[in-house]
């Protein structure tokens, strides 16, 4: 089994970002790319920030210059070409996961475990555009992914015994627990989170309580570590309709996105990364005290 020290990340939003960042801590070279230039140069940005206040509270035991020296931008997905497994984690869009895994599949060695990130696509239909699907595994991380303790290792339909465990030992090399999960829709996590998170937004627009008081009931009645509303606005409403949408599609009625959540998502509010969904942030993406809408 090929011994991995470089990971290629593709794509860098919010989960692209977290899980370089969570790459270099652990000691890889980690080369990212995004389509968007503007986008690679901002991850960047992103994750120095990131490594800066890991340190300041204690959490790094690397100084930054030495993690930050470990992350290489690539201009083109060819330039993965060298490294020995690769993350993808693209907007949730079989079109373009399959363009993804197309160029990757001609431009990687065959030994190289190409993984996806997605929250809840099937990972065989995913396979289905390389030329070798037995190994594309996916791994599902958590948001925030530098906090969060666990990776699905989710086997599609093709998916080699080697290419498993290999994302397996990469998931313990970063950190983190891992599971083992046969794709089903929503895999074991994420069809229990867009639930919660779909029922908070038809609480919301039933009048049942405010967004913050729903959150905090969540965080301290539950133990969640984050509410629903923090969550999502943390990962993107629009990410969390397309995963309730073909969570609706594949195991029915019981996942209808709330018209509300479809209303947010109509008019723009995605969260923190425009600085508006259910709560408002400032340019520093900040939560605004008392920001938070009342339906």
């Amino acid at each position: 089994m090929r011994e991995v020290k470089r990971i290629g990340v593709v794509g860098t939003g919010v989960m692209g970002q977290g899980i370089a960042y969570q790459a270099a801590v652990s000691g890889f070279e980690t080369w990212i790319y995004d389509a968007r230039p503007e986008a690679l140069e901002k991850a960047l940005e992103q994750i120095a920030a990131l490594v800066k206040r890991q340190k300041e509270k204690g959490f790094l035991r690397d100084e930054p210059g030495d993690v930050l020296g470990r992350l290489r931008t690539a201009r083109s997905l060819g330039e993965l070409s060298e490294c020995d497994f690769v993350i993808e984690a693209v907007t949730e869009d079989l079109a373009v996961k399959h363009s993804v895994f197309r160029e990757l599949d001609g431009v990687c060695a065959p030994d190289v475990v190409l993984a996806t990130n997605t929250s809840a696509k099937s990972i065989t239909e995913i396979a289905a555009a390389a030329a070798m699907p037995e190994r594309v595994v996916g791994m599902h991380f958590f948001n925030p992914v530098h906090r969060m303790e666990l990776v699905e290792v989710v086997r599609g339909l093709e998916s080699a015994e080697w290419a498993v465990e290999q994302t397996e030992g990469v998931g313990r090399s970063m950190g983190k627990e891992t599971i083992r999960v046969n794709e089903r829709p929503g895999f074991a996590t994420s069809r229990i989170s867009a639930m919660v998170g779909n029922e908070a937004f038809y609480m919301l627009m039933e009048g049942v309580s405010s967004a913050e008081e729903i959150d905090k009931a969540i965080k301290l009645g539950l133990h969640f570590p984050m509410g629903p509303f923090e969550l999502g606005d943390l990962v993107g409403w629009d990410t969390r309709l397309h995963v309730l949408e073909y969570l609706h599609q594949t195991l029915g009625e019981k996942f209808r996105p709330c018209p509300l959540l479809v209303q947010y998502v109509r008019a723009g509010r995605l969260g923190k990364k425009v600085g508006r969904g259910v709560y408002e942030y400032d340019e520093e993406g900040r939560r605004i005290p008392g920001s938070a809408s009342g339906r």
